[in-house]
């Protein structure tokens, strides 16, 4: 990071995992709302774990981006072993891709060898992931007190609720609301983080009275005055507030496109009724009202009564 593409080529990958887990959650919800159980990721028709050998392969290039092809010497350290003051700033971004890269291999390895609570353990290692991220991003050892501070500290807002929401996950997997949040803030967060890279990087979009200056090894957005400062500061939680609301609008847009290509599945309820007569049962005897709407309650529940005469309901799992 520190550079245009160091923002927009994660913000990139955030936008894509975002927007499959996104379509997904909502195909999934409205297809079964009455079944719905959040996964953490989805799999894919030929490659099962290609969201996540993505996210490998991602973090895997953000990495070695940051440490070997980056630096001007293409390794981080100085020449007595110790990291400079210049290049903390690469192993912090290190660190959050390597959280991620880790999260994705368990995962990958717990799917396969089908251990046991897989799905909460996974999401365990999600939240640690974000709670890294979240932890990098508050104590960055770049100065953030300007305006790429500005950017910065609303990432963290967008980056908490990813990690509350992930959290929130293991108690209330059925949940639809708390998957929508944490899929919409992964696509904020990509989409934030390109916006950083083209509005901190790009000097003709600079704020009015801001220039770009050379610092410990990458440009910085410093601003003549405070008054130029402030403004710029300003700008920034407009757009923030723009994009938070056009994230929004494109998630329930999205919902009811997705609604209505993927209708609400038949649900049936099968209820089996009858009387002993001859050791067969019959179907669709009269019974008593009170009666059917006890089957009824039941099988809404998930079972079936089958009933035979002269003895108690007997309640049969589906």
């Amino acid at each position: 990071m520190g550079t245009l593409i160091g923002h927009v080529a994660p913000g990139a990958g955030f936008l894509l995992i975002g927007l499959w887990q996104l379509f997904n959650h909502i195909r999934l919800f409205v297809l079964r709302p009455s079944y719905y159980a959040a996964p953490l990721w989805f799999p894919a028709r030929g490659v099962r774990h290609l969201e996540l050998i993505l996210i490998i392969v991602g973090t895997s290039a953000s990495i070695l981006m940051e440490l070997v092809i980056g630096p001007a010497k293409h390794q981080p350290f100085d020449d007595d072993g110790t990291i400079p003051s210049d290049h903390l700033h690469n192993f912090e971004h290190a660190s959050v891709s390597l959280a991620l890269l880790a999260f994705a291999a368990v995962t990958i390895h717990m799917d396969r060898v089908r251990a046991p609570m897989r799905d909460a353990v996974s999401q365990l290692a999600a939240a640690a992931a974000f709670a890294q991220e979240l932890l990098v991003f508050h104590l960055h050892s770049t100065d953030h007190m300007g305006v790429e501070g500005q950017f910065h500290w609303l990432l963290q807002t967008v980056i908490a609720v990813t990690l509350a929401t992930t959290l929130l996950g293991i108690p209330y997997p059925r949940s639809f609301v708390v998957s929508l949040v944490r899929s919409a803030s992964l696509v904020l967060q990509g989409v934030w983080l390109i916006v950083m890279g083209v509005m901190l990087w790009t000097p003709g979009l600079v704020s009015k009275g801001c220039f770009l200056n050379h610092e410990d090894g990458h440009d910085v957005v410093q601003c003549r005055t405070d008054e130029a400062l402030h403004r710029a500061k300003a700008l920034v939680n407009l757009q923030f507030s723009w994009y938070l609301t056009g994230t929004m609008v494109f998630v329930v847009v999205l919902y009811l496109q997705v609604s209505r290509l993927y209708p609400e599945e038949p649900q049936y309820l099968p209820l089996v009724k009858g009387r002993h007569a001859g050791g067969r049962f019959s179907i669709g005897d009269d019974r008593e009202d009170d009666d059917d709407e006890e089957d009824l309650e039941a099988t809404k529940r998930g079972y079936g009564h089958v009933v035979s005469g002269g003895t108690k309901p007997m309640e049969v799992e589906r």
